[in-house]
């Protein structure tokens, strides 16, 4: 986990979509998707539920993330 990868996670929370929040990182939506996966995996829980659309925020997801903020 490093701390782009937390700042991607919030920034993504916030816009609850994965193209727009890549265009407010000022990165491409494939490396920010890459990311995210990685992050999930290196904390091992689903945190973005990407079926919804918008996505939506899992419980898991919800802890992690105000510890994120």
């Amino acid at each position: 986990m490093t701390l782009v990868q937390l700042k991607y996670a919030v920034t993504l929370e916030k816009v609850k979509n994965f193209a727009l929040a890549a265009h407010e990182l000022l990165i491409a939506q494939p490396t920010l998707s890459l990311q995210i996966q990685k992050l999930e995996r290196s904390i091992g829980i689903t945190i973005f539920d990407r079926t919804t659309n918008p996505i939506s925020i899992t419980n898991e997801g919800k802890e992690f993330l105000q510890q994120a903020r």
